[in-house]
């Protein structure tokens, strides 16, 4: 029963701590921060498993930040004998005098992506809200260069927060020493580190830790490099699997599949967003990054507005999306989780079909991903619009919706080459908990074949080139933005206007008569709930009332008169001529 569970308060955490925690809302501890606090807070290592949105970012970070505070207690000396941690120069001091442990970094927090080293670095500054003096937190996991990042560290934050690859970096520059002071290491989303291709970078970086220290390693999987990093990083740990459901039972998260072909697949997302079938926050994941902007050019030309997220985008502005997501400008959000950024050889072509590779990571950020570690807030739900390639990726993509107690609802797309990896991601998930299963979705696709006309209008305006020009389009925009550029451009203004006064891309032609849908498309079933058009007419209406005074009565009382002399009309209250 929840009233038998461990509370915030029975942990003995500091009562500044506990502050941000009532203000955060939390009433009662999950699942897994009532198991990992209290053994992170006895100095055990933790290898815990939960799945995502179950509170693993909290669960270490209460510990941290307790550990750290405690650490820097300020020790009341005693006249009639010597401290237990002093030294010969201060072992008889006055009564009251104190000491303080000198600043140093004393936690190191792993991440795989920018996105969440952004989202952690966010969470320990809301927990630390009422003592932040006394814990510091540095997120070194942007893009910024390492030499712009060294102040920051010269102050020796109490936590760091980066990717592998970037905290070494800063330990190669000796931006950062870590050998003498740190206590606490902590490997987030542990089961991502080595297929983001940072396997070489964690293992170069123990070499520069000391050799005792406290670690947690957080996943929502236990694969074979979670194993690995195990035996690489903890002694002896205590091991959580908590919630062994992969995803929330049927009772909060409803999963459902439609089988349809390519063009099937935007017709039902038209039809699904224009009638407003799918209702709240959505994510839509395709697979590749040009999909992202076919299918926000082809919601375009139905005034459906959404904005793409992927590893093309600089860190600052996908932080500046999802914030934007979580605060309600958008409804839409089209994101990609590439695959193919782990495993470069994943981009090549076929063979047979021409000699060119395409060049991933010229572009794309390796340090990037959406579907795992983000915090999409109030996500109600998921649709996959390209079926993920592995179970794995279906698993975290369908994890942003239904977290905590929120409700979700998955929908997926599937084409019939997809059919033997939808039956694999149903025996996982049947076999995990059998509520779990994906169900048919009850979608007549005869009812929406009049809308087919209209889809195929659009997709003839979102060419190949209306893609190309798209993204030429936001890479434009993020040159003008860039705060690297803005020295540039002032030393040469006229790069800057050549680029401001280059000709508009035009990325597709917006065709006006498909922002509104005529009552004859809508299916019979829908009419009652859905009558975009008349809705519309109800409100001119309304608007064309003057003082009571509709357009009928305006038309009788000004037929057969001038309208630009004076006019006879009803008001409310009596009659004016």
């Amino acid at each position: 029963m929840a009233t038998d569970r461990l509370q915030f308060h029975e942990m003995g955490l500091d009562d500044r701590l506990l502050k941000a925690v009532a203000d955060l809302g939390w009433s009662q501890p999950t699942l897994i921060q009532e198991k990992a606090i209290p053994l992170a807070l006895e100095g055990k290592d933790l290898l815990a498993r939960a799945r995502t949105g179950s509170g693993k970012t909290a669960a270490y970070a209460v510990p941290v930040i307790q550990r750290i505070l405690a650490s820097k207690q300020v020790i009341h000396t005693n006249t009639t004998g010597p401290r237990q941690d002093s030294s010969d120069s201060d072992f008889f001091m006055p009564r009251g005098l104190q000491t303080v442990r000198e600043q140093d970094v004393r936690a190191l927090i792993l991440v795989p992506t920018k996105e969440l080293g952004h989202q952690v670095q966010a969470m320990m500054r809301e927990l630390t809200a009422y003592c932040s003096r006394d814990v510091r937190v540095a997120d070194v996991s942007g893009r910024a260069d390492v030499s712009a990042q060294r102040p920051i560290l010269m102050e020796k934050p109490d936590v760091v927060v980066g990717t592998p690859s970037r905290v070494l970096a800063h330990i190669n520059a000796q931006n950062l020493v870590l050998h003498a002071s740190l206590e606490m290491l902590v490997v987030d989303e542990a089961d991502l580190l080595f297929s983001f291709g940072f396997e070489a970078d964690l293992k170069n970086l123990l070499c520069h830790l000391p050799k005792i220290y406290q670690s947690f390693l957080m996943s929502a999987t236990f694969s074979e490099d979670v194993q690995t990093l195990k035996e690489l990083l903890l002694h002896n740990p205590v091991t959580l699997k908590l919630q062994g459901c992969l995803l929330p039972d049927a009772s909060q998260l409803q999963q459902y599949t439609i089988k349809c072909e390519e063009e099937d697949k935007f017709l039902l997302i038209y039809t699904l967003l224009k009638l407003r079938l799918v209702q709240g926050k959505s994510l839509i994941f395709v697979s590749e990054v040009s999909r992202c902007y076919r299918l926000k050019l082809f919601l375009e030309q139905f005034s459906i507005p959404a904005c793409v997220l992927n590893s093309e985008l600089p860190v600052q502005s996908r932080c500046h999306i999802i914030t934007q997501f979580n605060q309600g400008f958008y409804d839409y959000i089209i994101a990609t989780d590439e695959r193919s950024l782990a495993d470069p050889a994943a981009t090549q072509r076929p063979a047979g079909k021409g000699k060119k590779k395409k060049k991933a990571g010229n572009l794309q950020d390796k340090e990037y991903g959406v579907s795992r570690g983000v915090d999409f807030q109030n996500v109600a739900n998921v649709i996959n619009f390209d079926f993920p390639a592995t179970v794995e990726s279906y698993i975290h993509r369908v994890g942003r919706t239904a977290r905590a107690d929120n409700p979700g609802t998955a929908l997926s797309f599937i084409s019939h080459f997809q059919l033997a990896l939808l039956k694999e991601v149903e025996e996982v998930l049947t076999g995990d908990n059998a509520e779990s299963a994906l169900k048919p979705y009850q979608f007549k696709m005869e009812a929406i074949e009049g809308f087919r006309y209209r889809c195929r209008d659009a997709m003839r305006s979102v060419t190949k080139q209306a893609v190309r020009e798209a993204r030429l389009k936001e890479i434009k925009q993020e040159l003008l933005n860039s705060e690297k550029l803005k020295t540039y451009f002032e030393d040469n203004p006229r790069d800057l206007q050549l680029l401001r006064h280059d000709k508009d891309l035009h990325p597709a032609i917006i065709k006006a008569h498909l922002k509104n849908i005529p009552d004859y498309l809508i299916p019979e079933a829908l009419r009652g709930l859905v009558n975009p058009l008349s809705d519309r007419m109800r409100r001119r209406r309304e608007k064309s009332k003057v003082h009571g005074v509709t357009k009928r009565n305006f038309k009788k009382n000004v037929q057969g008169k001038n309208p630009l002399r004076s006019f006879r009309y009803t008001k409310r209250k009596g009659t004016q001529k």
